[in-house]
């Protein structure tokens, strides 16, 4: 996995690259290099022992000229503010190619979930949101879940929020319980992004579902709804891998038994229904479609001159290092980048904080064709421009997507 540092270095070099191709002048690069606004806090905790704890979070808020900030928020032992960084000039992008009215932001603490209770986790949010209250909000900066956090974690979130309001506000964060106003569609909406983005690179290369195999990194909240619809699009998953292991099945992956299998067990180790695999290795298989989407930094210089498929679909955030990208182009490998291919996610919230805003719930329908219909568009203008610039699809994203948050800059100008 590449460093924090890593990652927000390839964020750079993406937008230079495209303010090159673009044209702008250092100021305007500066201007949207540079986060608005950071903020670094510490979250004191009183574990179950009765032990205090001292936790450190942030919230980074890279842009608001299309509209408030809107980003995850991720419990991750591997968090720091450079990660942060990246992962919010990443959410500018997407935003603005999907065209939703929003800024890029992004939240994280550096703790392992998995080492503390649901109590202790419950405590954690209310106090991270409690430091980080004066600068979120519906119109100011909207969380959602990440690696990490969940539902159950937005809801934490804005109760605290709306206590300290003094009456309910549902629009502070999106991946919300339906109960609590979360929309229909959310918690899936990622994979299926992913998956309308897959199937149209297929089709792009002329290569019919039914016969067309996949290789899928990672089995949690994203992976795992991407290997479902996949497979209910006809596409043969192969393999897949989390992070304890990787399983593969050359016949095709049972959808229902893995999951059956990790719901019991926590991983895909172990499974009846296929061979293990090592995890490296799975990322080089022979497939048609590779779709990393679990962490940064997966395909990297040392494996990328390895890597078989003739599409990569980035359902993670970075996973591919630009050294990686450079080896995969050489090779005319067709990598579709994150901010397209995941934006699923944030589509939907945006769905869920127009309904939280107008009080009215979308039919589970309206939901996924609208997803569909951005998600499709998007492809369409990132390929468009592609092929009129001579870019490759990540190139063609983020020319497309910094051109957007630049021209609504300078509509707006400069104060004072």
């Amino acid at each position: 996995m590449t460093s924090a540092s890593s990652a927000l270095d390839n964020a750079k070099a993406q937008l230079a690259e495209a303010v090159k191709t673009l044209g702008y002048d250092e100021g305007l690069h500066d201007l949207l290099a540079s986060p608005r606004r950071e903020m670094a806090v510490s979250i004191p905790l009183r574990r179950d022992s009765g032990e205090v704890e001292v936790l450190h979070g942030y919230r980074v808020q890279h842009n608001f000229s299309r509209g408030p900030a809107k980003g995850g928020l991720r419990f991750s032992p591997n968090v720091d503010l450079d990660e942060v960084r990246a992962l919010a000039v990443w959410m500018t992008w997407k935003c603005a190619l999907v065209d939703v009215p929003y800024g890029g932001a992004k939240g994280g603490i550096t703790i392992d979930p998995r080492e503390y209770s649901q109590g202790e986790l419950e405590r954690v949010t209310r106090r991270y949101t409690t430091e980080i209250l004066p600068i979120i909000g519906p119109d100011k900066d909207i969380p959602a879940p990440d690696v990490g956090t969940d539902e159950n974690t937005m809801a934490w979130m804005m109760d605290t929020f709306s206590v300290a309001q003094g009456h309910t506000v549902p629009g502070v964060v999106t991946g919300k319980p339906i109960s609590l106003g979360g929309s229909l569609g959310r918690a899936e909406a990622t994979s299926r992004g992913v998956t309308h983005i897959a199937l149209a690179a297929l089709a792009y290369k002329g290569i019919d579902p039914a016969n067309a195999t996949a290789v899928v990194q990672g089995f949690g909240k994203v992976g795992a709804g991407v290997v479902q619809f996949l497979a209910e699009a006809g596409v043969t998953v192969v393999a897949v891998a989390d992070q304890y292991g990787a399983v593969r099945n050359d016949e095709g992956l049972d959808y229902d038994a893995l999951a059956a299998h990790v719901a019991e067990t926590g991983k895909v180790v172990g499974f009846a229904g296929a061979e293990p695999i090592d995890a490296g290795q799975m990322l080089t298989l022979d497939v048609d479609l590779l779709v990393p989407a679990a962490v940064e930094g997966v395909l990297t210089a040392e494996n990328a001159a390895d890597v078989k498929a003739s599409i990569v679909v980035e359902g993670a955030n970075g996973p591919t290092t630009e050294e990686a990208d450079r080896i995969l182009n050489d090779a005319h490998v067709l990598v579709v980048p994150d901010i397209l291919a995941n934006a699923g996610g944030v589509i939907v919230s945006y769905f869920e904080w127009v309904q939280a805003n107008q009080a009215y719930r979308w039919t589970r329908k309206e939901v996924d064709d609208r997803l569909e219909q951005r998600m499709r568009a998007a492809w369409e203008d990132v390929v468009a421009t592609s092929e009129q610039h001579g870019l490759t699809l990540r190139a063609a994203a983020t020319v497309t997507a910094v051109e957007r948050v630049a021209e609504a800059h300078q509509i707006r100008g400069l104060y004072p």
